[in-house]
């Protein structure tokens, strides 16, 4: 059994996917007999500070020889001071490149891009969360292909969603309220439908990026489809599975997904998903199963969005080849060996 070391930018509790599937590996290499620490770093993430730097060299030096050290993508800044110290012997856990990230100015994605491209090849092993990743990680980051593996997350076995019972069609969105998530895209592509009765509900936290949230609020209204719209906030998972129960559709207008865990789980409770094809989300969903846009697309993302909301014999059966796609999805144990696999020596 291994000793490992988890890095990550604090809090540990952090609402989020890429957090989510860290705390599942946690979890399940824990229950089966591995020794894991969890070491959440102080300070500023992903634009490492001092604090961070500090923080990093110090957790890290204190590491016996026999422990390894996984580090999750987005405190991987923080160790720029010490690279020495990981090449060769630590793990790289990149949920999606950092550099990739909406919300940055040019100028600091181009220093996170290049403290990337420095560190990432000099990691022993890199630990993507999709194919598509992994590829751009070779790509452009400079990761040696045989240093890539990729565990993608599990899905856990959901009920299938009963709907919404009423006309027209309620969708459901679930990701935090930041600008990759492409919500405001969302909010342009379902405002000309004003003819076609539908309901929206965007769940996720808002804490990342207050304006954009606020920003999402005053679109809504300016767009005329306030009425039609709640935004849920963050709820707990009895709120959230209350929601997947009683949604007709899901829908993400993502700009870049290091996988879509919620489109994972829209696919397990049987619902069709409309989504941009940014990142790995849209590989997920069998042609069959949703319909597609450009990421930023609106106007395409409505015409796709039209036909969905309109047609509910067409939702029907794309529901149907939804339900069958997402049993297909291998499960947290599955993927959790093979995080285990990931981690072993050769």
């Amino acid at each position: 059994m291994s000793r490992i070391a988890l890095f990550v930018p604090a809090p540990w509790e952090r609402l989020s996917g890429g957090y989510a599937y860290d705390r599942r590996m946690v979890a399940g290499l824990r229950q089966a007999g591995h020794e894991v620490a969890v070491i959440a770093l102080a300070g500023r993430h992903p634009l490492a500070d001092a604090l961070a730097e500090e923080d990093a060299g110090r957790s890290l030096a204190a590491l016996a020889q026999d422990v390894i050290p996984v580090i999750d993508g987005l405190a991987l800044p923080a160790f720029a001071p010490h690279l020495a110290a990981i090449t060769g012997r630590a793990i790289g856990l990149i949920h999606h490149p950092t550099a990739l990230e909406t919300g940055f100015s040019e100028a600091d994605r181009a220093d996170l891009r290049a403290l990337e491209c420095r560190l990432l090849p000099r990691l022993k092993t890199v630990i993507a969360t999709s194919a598509e990743t992994a590829s751009r990680l070779e790509k452009e980051f400079g990761v040696a292909p045989t240093r890539l593996r990729v565990v993608t997350p599990g899905t856990d076995p959901a009920p299938r969603s009963r709907g919404s019972g009423g006309p027209g069609a309620a969708i459901l969105s679930v990701g935090a309220l930041i600008p990759r998530k492409g919500h405001d895209v969302l909010l342009r592509a379902l405002a000309p439908l004003f003819d076609l009765e539908f309901s929206l509900t965007i769940a996720g936290e808002t804490a990342s990026d207050p304006a954009y949230a606020a920003n999402l609020r005053a679109l809504a209204s300016d767009l005329g489809i306030a009425a039609k719209v709640t935004f849920a906030g963050e709820v707990d998972d009895a709120a959230l599975d209350r929601l997947w129960q009683g949604a007709d559709l899901f829908a993400l207008a993502t700009y870049w997904e290091g996988y879509g865990m919620a489109v994972a789980e829209a696919l397990a409770r049987g619902l069709p998903v409309a989504v941009c094809a940014g990142g790995a989300a849209a590989a997920l969903v069998p042609e069959d199963a949703g319909v597609f846009a450009n990421p930023g697309d609106h106007e395409q993302l409505s015409k796709a969005l039209r036909r969905l909301i309109f047609d509910a014999d067409l939702r029907a059966t794309m529901a149907a080849n939804a339900w069958r796609a997402g049993q297909a999805l291998p499960g947290w144990e599955t993927q959790i060996a093979a995080f285990a696999q990931a981690l072993a020596p050769g």
